[in-house]
């Protein structure tokens, strides 16, 4: 039996996120959620800009809330853009833990946003420019990683050009760093944006991006093109079931969901 259509488009978009994906030891970058009703990941309802910045210690076990803002300028939908894979232990993530997202835990360790080329992509948050098109973060054609003062870094992906910053270049939140791009270079079979947020500066740690950014995820996700799921552990099955609530992650360490017994 062939795969159906959205099987075959999340295996595209991983492919192209982690083709680049470093050795287990190293720091690594790269991109569905369950349409039931998904809880508020701690985020007040139609709340759109950030709150004021809460400081973290890198490789602290607590994440600040709501401290970022969504990396577009323009509001969820067809004609703009969409949430198309999120953060966490999904399901298509759990399916390929071992063959794509082992450097992850086994987890999918960014948001992918669908978005036509040439979107414009702002900073989520103020900070400081850490690389421009490193190529050992992977993520091609282009990329940027901007570390934060409150001990966060994030990571924009799949840039259509070079970004519009360079290392150790001053930004603002909101300000215009780069445009959406595709990974196969044709603007045609898959263009997207692919956003994480890791600790700083080492950038050995991946978090759920969604509890972070300061955004109406229950309307987002309603708008977004595919179911979101997330798979479930036999044992546990109530554990990492909803969008916000996933766990974090360390680039290199063992899986996380190497479950005995999973649905589905």
């Amino acid at each position: 039996m062939g795969r159906s259509p959205v099987l075959a488009l999340l295996i595209a978009l991983a492919t192209g996120v982690l083709a680049a994906a470093p050795p287990p030891t190293a720091s690594a970058g790269r991109g569905a959620v369950d349409i039931a009703p998904t809880p508020s990941p701690g985020i007040p309802r139609g709340q759109s800009t950030p709150s004021p910045a809460a400081s973290i210690e890198p490789g602290a076990t607590t994440t600040p809330r709501g401290v970022f803002r969504l990396p577009f300028t323009t509001a969820p939908g067809p004609d703009t853009w969409l949430l198309l894979q999120p953060y966490g232990n999904t399901i298509f993530a759990y399916q390929y833990r071992s063959a794509i997202y082992h450097a992850g835990q086994g987890l999918h360790f960014g948001v992918d946003f669908a978005a036509r080329c040439g979107t414009e992509v702002v900073a989520i948050g103020d900070g400081t420019v850490s690389s421009a098109d490193n190529p050992y973060h992977g993520a091609g054609p282009h990329n940027l990683m901007i570390n934060h003062p409150n001990g966060m870094a994030s990571f924009y992906g799949h840039l259509l050009s070079a970004p519009f910053v360079h290392a150790g270049e001053e930004v603002v939140a909101g300000q215009l760093v780069g445009l959406t791009g595709d990974p196969d270079l044709t603007c045609t079979s898959r263009p997207h944006l692919h956003l994480e947020i890791r600790d700083a500066p080492a950038h050995r740690r991946g978090y759920d991006p969604l509890p972070m950014i300061a955004a109406d995820w229950d309307r987002i996700t309603l708008a977004g093109g595919l179911p979101i799921s997330f798979e479930q552990d036999l044992a546990d099955p109530r554990r990492w079931q909803f969008a916000g609530e996933q766990p974090e992650i360390i680039f290199g360490q063992p899986l996380l969901n190497a479950y005995d017994a999973a649905w589905p």
